[in-house]
């Protein structure tokens, strides 16, 4: 139908932790991950996978942080110790075997740093065996449509909602007519495609992102999240005119909740193959 990862964050700070927890206990839900006026820095991190990715960025922050300072450093003392001022007799020594290893060692050690971490987050982004559950995201021009095959194949889409019927609390060109629901402490495997042009799907707090590629499916891995609430993304590829109006909204709640929901959505959606929802059928039988 036409219409559509365990490593804590280094640097999440205890702010952020506190203002989570307040927020759970005032308002019974986390607090929406999405993009905040000003913000700098990636939204706090709903999965352990998110984090793991989190604390990696940081880790290569500090080590491109030293490398450009030393760099610095090296280019100042070169410049002033030895310009044709300073050093009018310059040395003609071409070889120097203990710094040639030196800075031929370190790059290498400093790559092998990095490669051990990188290696093992990107086997688990891309390790999708042992989900809980599935459900398929599909892009279209401009909007995206979702399916539940493991809870009665059905299906809905969703539009962002427009400026003007947007309601109390709803964010501006994130928020959708019909919301993906979730269950929270579920391994979630998501299955992406599109049915015209490429799009992406793309949630930064839960550090997925995956290409929709007509005729092709890709899949992610949404690693449990733990908090409820509303977690906000957006396509993530040129896709056309209205590129930047095809919003992703996710409603994480408790199993119980996902479970009430799945059953209301079953009598309200219709089927994947185009079977009318159950109260749908009895209305007309009725008539």
């Amino acid at each position: 139908m036409p219409r559509e990862r365990t490593v804590q964050m280094a640097t999440m700070t205890r702010f952020a932790k506190l203002l989570m927890a307040a927020t759970c206990l005032a308002g019974g839900s986390a607090q929406a991950a999405q993009p905040e006026p000003w913000g700098l820095g990636f939204q706090t991190p709903a999965s352990a996978l998110a984090e793991q990715a989190y604390a990696f960025h940081d880790m290569l922050l500090v080590i491109i942080t030293v490398i450009t300072v030393f760099v610095l450093a090296l280019l100042v003392y070169v410049i002033f110790k030895f310009n044709r001022k300073a050093n009018p007799a310059p040395t003609r020594t071409t070889h120097n075997t203990l710094l040639e290893i030196v800075w031929t060692a370190v790059p290498i050690l400093i790559l092998v740093i990095i490669a051990i971490p990188s290696i093992r987050l990107l086997y688990d982004i891309e390790r999708i065996e042992g989900a809980d559950m599935t459900f398929k995201a599909i892009g279209y021009q401009w909007y995206w449509t979702y399916e539940y095959p493991d809870h009665g194949n059905f299906t809905f889409d969703a539009f962002m909602v427009a400026d003007e019927d947007l309601a109390p609390g709803q964010p501006r060109l994130l928020a959708t007519d019909e919301d993906v629901v979730l269950p929270t402490d579920t391994r979630i495997r998501v299955l992406v495609t599109a049915g015209d042009v490429l799009h992406a799907w793309a949630m930064p707090a839960l550090m997925n992102k995956v290409d929709a590629v007509p005729g092709r499916i890709n899949e992610l891995i949404i690693d449990p999240v733990s908090e409820p609430g509303m977690y906000y993304g957006q396509c993530s590829e040129l896709c056309g005119k209205d590129h930047s109006y095809m919003p992703i909204a996710i409603r994480f709640v408790t199993p119980a909740e996902f479970e009430a929901w799945v059953v209301e959505a079953q009598a309200k959606y219709a089927r994947v193959d185009g079977t009318p929802p159950p109260v749908e059928v009895a209305a007309r039988q009725s008539r």
